[in-house]
């Protein structure tokens, strides 16, 4: 009993007709009929009933299309799988991070990976959320962390949020404000900013914010690096608001925490909804939520 024998009796049960089941599984009539006949000789039943003008199963016929579907289930499966496997050994992954991450160690969700499935290809882009938004949207990305965008830019996206911590202040040594636990945004009113470029969510944030306290920020630095950005800090040629998580790594610089808990950073691990991934993009998703969860 061959595999093909299946497949064309299962054609024939459901076409119910010689000709069209030869075409729908791609071979010649005659050729059909001849192993639909060798099946026949070979299990000692007669499965299909040619005595009528219209093709019909006999009993042995009905029961054993039945088990034919479900052996070519499994063997479409067993196909499937192995395609999973070759792709988890030889595929590729284009994921997106954000400037800011945060508390996230991406490093080692890549590294994680990596250990798991060094064939597979890596590609990571950093950009600002709301572009690496707009890759995802165009399939340019298979998955991305970022943070919370506008709605604007959360259409057609997937959120599955990975971390959440408040911004803070950054000063430097023998800055006004140094020393303060706790500070209103008006209180900012004058400083001079580094802050990220227009359009990244923290500066959306920190202006909305500021609008509502009556005044505009004064930026005078744009920058999209975080350690620059606190270097800048440190010099005292500005002051900065980050992620609680990002706002060490420098003793000059002071982190205070605002009164306005609207002030959150959040990230979120993001895909485009009702795209299929690729296997080795579900493996990579796979990965990031197990380091999420630990």
């Amino acid at each position: 009993m061959e595999i093909r024998q299946l497949r064309y009796l299962v054609a024939l049960a459901e076409e119910r007709h010689f000709t069209r089941a030869a075409a729908r599984a791609s071979v010649a009539q005659p050729a059909l009929s001849r192993q639909i006949r060798s099946l026949e000789l070979e299990l000692g039943v007669p499965l299909v009933d040619r005595t009528s003008r219209r093709v019909a199963l006999t009993p042995a016929g009905e029961r054993l299309v039945e088990r034919a579907r479900r052996v070519l289930a499994e063997v479409e499966a067993a196909r499937a799988d192995a395609l999973d496997l070759r792709e988890l050994l030889h595929g590729r992954v284009s994921f997106g991070v954000s400037t800011t991450p945060g508390p996230l160690d991406v490093a080692s969700m890549i590294a994680a990976f990596h250990r798991a499935h060094p064939g597979v290809d890596l590609d990571v882009r950093d950009a600002l959320s709301r572009h690496l938004a707009e890759s995802l949207r165009g399939d340019d990305l298979d998955a991305a962390l970022l943070t919370a965008v506008e709605p604007e830019h959360r259409r057609q996206l997937d959120l599955e949020l990975a971390a959440e911590e408040p911004l803070v202040l950054c000063v430097g040594a023998g800055h006004r404000l140094m020393g303060r636990k706790r500070i209103a945004v008006g209180d900012l009113r004058g400083e001079r900013f580094a802050a990220f470029h227009a359009g990244a969510t923290i500066r959306t944030l920190v202006e909305r914010a500021a609008a509502e306290a009556g005044f505009t920020p004064v930026v005078a630095f744009e920058i999209s690096d975080v350690t620059r950005m606190r270097a800048l800090v440190a010099e005292g040629l500005a002051v900065a608001v980050l992620p609680r998580s990002q706002a060490s790594g420098d003793d000059r610089i002071s982190a205070i925490a605002f009164k306005d808990r609207t002030l959150v950073h959040q990230m979120f691990l993001a895909r485009r909804a009702g795209r299929e991934l690729s296997p080795a993009a579900r493996a990579f998703l796979g990965v990031c939520r197990e380091r999420l969860g630990a």
